[in-house]
C-alpha cells in the first residue's frame, strides 16, 4: 500500500490541477490543491482554500455545463466537463474538468476529487478547424454555382 507521504508527492508532481473538496451546504469547500492548480489558475492555496471553486467562472454562471457538473455532484456521480474558467489575473482558459465523488467506509458520500487540465491548445485549434471548414465548404459552393452558371 503507498503511503501518505508518497501519495502527496506523486499528487504534488501532477502536471494537471488537483483539488479536494468537500460539500459544505450547497457549496463544495476546496480544503485542498495542489500546485498544479495553483499554476493553472494563477490563485495561491491560501487565497482560495475553504472557498467554493465558482471564483473560477468569474460571474459566468449560464455555461450549459455548469448545470451538468451540479447535477452530478447533487447525485455523487463522477462527471468529466469542458468548461470556460478564469485565471486570477482575468485570462480565459478551457478547462477539462474531472470530478468523482469519493465515499467514505460507511458509503456516505465526504469529498470530490477534481482534476483540471489545460485544454485551451485543443479548443481554439478545434474552432480554427470548424472555420476553416465552413470557409471551405463556402468556396465549395460558390465554384458549383459558378460551374452551373457557365453550363447555362
Amino acid at each position: 500500500m503507498i503511503n501518505a507521504k508518497l501519495l502527496q508527492r506523486m499528487v504534488d508532481a501532477s502536471n494537471d490541477g488537483i483539488v479536494v473538496a468537500e460539500q459544505e451546504g450547497s457549496d463544495t469547500i476546496l480544503i485542498y490543491v495542489n500546485s498544479a492548480f495553483e499554476r493553472l489558475t494563477g490563485y495561491s492555496s491560501n487565497e482560495i482554500l475553504y472557498q467554493d471553486c465558482r471564483f473560477l467562472q468569474n460571474g459566468e454562471r449560464d455555461e450549459p455545463v455548469l448545470e451538468l457538473i451540479r447535477l452530478a455532484i447533487t447525485n455523487g456521480q463522477p462527471c468529466r466537463q469542458r468548461l470556460r474558467n478564469y485565471r486570477k489575473d482575468g485570462t480565459a482558459f478551457w478547462n477539462e474538468l474531472s470530478i468523482t465523488p469519493v465515499y467514505n467506509e460507511a458509503d456516505k458520500l465526504t469529498y470530490f476529487i477534481g482534476i483540471q487540465k489545460d485544454v485551451t491548445e485543443q479548443v481554439e485549434a478545434l474552432e480554427r478547424v470548424a472555420e476553416l471548414q465552413r470557409q471551405l465548404d463556402e468556396a465549395q459552393a460558390r465554384v458549383r454555382a459558378l460551374e452551373n452558371d457557365q453550363r447555362r
